[in-house]
């Protein structure tokens, strides 16, 4: 069995990894850290968890690195932005592998985490050696690190909507638009103004309107792709949802392409991947998070607007899932060469 340990496994992402993990056949959760909750059941800050069975016997610690250095094979970390750089130098030293859900290791280059998070990285050679943890484009890369810095879920959609269209060079690269809708459980567990529930039901609320923090990881990734650098435009949009995040690309065509070539060219492109669902026709046209909701699944459509040259580019997630843990869990299984889909083989919740 794998040692797993989890540091700041009382927020959303810790539960959604608790959940997950606990029906993992290959791996025994020896640590699980919060400092809110210490001495007490993981159900206390996860009233879901309760009697699951696998979890009966865990209880929250402090987090002491020394202890779970020792005692682990590999930690995920769901701690805030910043947190993640006290505890990832230390935890490599000892020869530990390390999925970091935060944005710490996210970014390749040191200049734009300096401009997109306000500091400077401490740790720029640990950037350079950290994989983007997005298997759709980064499998190998997974297979053979030991540190994986796990993407957001706004750039986890917005990357997955527009992939087939960057990497088949049917668009304009130099006029790519993305508008995200999401839940508010991407605010995490801890209330504040906007995310506190009276102040959140019922809004559809733009924020971070002239670029939000998430547009650096997918200029990163899609300029890759495109071989070149690209600039996107992002606007993301609180909704009064509680999960489920979806991008919609705004996309100009240079080429002439028909609706049946577009599909040829997304089927083609996630013809392989285990958790890609491309949408098109009966009984939706178009990907609705609704039907992702509890999932690892992503799914992926478009529309053609002839009239104007354009495509539209739709991903549906759960952000807390493929948005965050349930990818943090595939990085996982890829990383310790285990089947892709283990643990993870979970149908979308319906309704929801």
């Amino acid at each position: 069995m794998t040692k797993v340990s989890i540091i700041g496994a009382s927020g959303y992402t810790g539960g959604e990894l608790l959940r997950i993990l606990s029906r993992h056949p290959k791996v025994e959760i020896i640590i699980a850290t919060s400092r809110e909750y210490k001495g007490k059941p993981v159900h206390y800050a996860h009233p879901n968890l309760r009697g699951i069975s696998k979890l009966k016997r865990l209880k929250y610690s402090e987090t002491n690195i020394d202890k779970i250095a020792s005692e682990s094979d590999v930690v995920f970390l769901a701690v805030p932005h910043g947190v993640s750089l006290k505890y990832v130098p230390k935890l490599l030293e000892v020869g530990l592998k390390i999925i970091d859900l935060s944005a710490d290791f996210r970014l390749k280059d040191p200049e734009e985490y300096k401009r997109w998070y306000g500091i400077e990285h401490p740790y720029p050679d640990l950037l350079k050696k950290s994989v983007y943890g997005l298997p759709e484009l980064h499998r190998e890369e997974i297979r053979n690190t030991t540190l994986i810095g796990n993407p957001g879920c706004n750039s986890t959609a917005g990357i997955l909507s527009l992939i087939p269209l960057v990497k088949h060079k049917v668009i304009d690269l130099d006029h790519i638009a993305i508008d995200v809708k999401v839940g508010s459980s991407e605010a995490g567990a801890k209330p504040s103004k906007g995310s506190h529930h009276p102040e959140r039901e019922n809004v559809m609320r733009p924020y971070s309107a002239e670029g939000h923090r998430h547009v650096a990881e997918i200029e990163q990734e899609l300029s890759i792709i495109a071989g070149r650098k690209l600039k996107v435009a992002f606007t993301p949009h609180a909704v009064s949802s509680i999960r489920g995040a979806l991008a919609s690309a705004h996309t100009w065509l240079i080429k002439e392409v028909d609706e049946i070539s577009l599909l040829r060219i997304y089927t083609l492109t996630y013809a392989k991947e285990p958790f890609v669902r491309v949408v098109y026709g009966a009984p939706l046209k178009y990907p609705d998070p609704k039907y992702v909701i509890g999932s690892n699944f992503a799914d992926i459509g478009f529309a053609l607007d002839k009239r104007v040259g354009r495509v539209v580019s739709f991903a549906a997630i759960d952000n807390l899932v493929k948005g965050a843990s349930g990818q943090a869990v595939q990085c996982f299984n890829i990383m310790m060469g285990f089947e892709e889909t283990l643990g993870l083989d979970i149908p979308p919740l319906r309704p929801a």
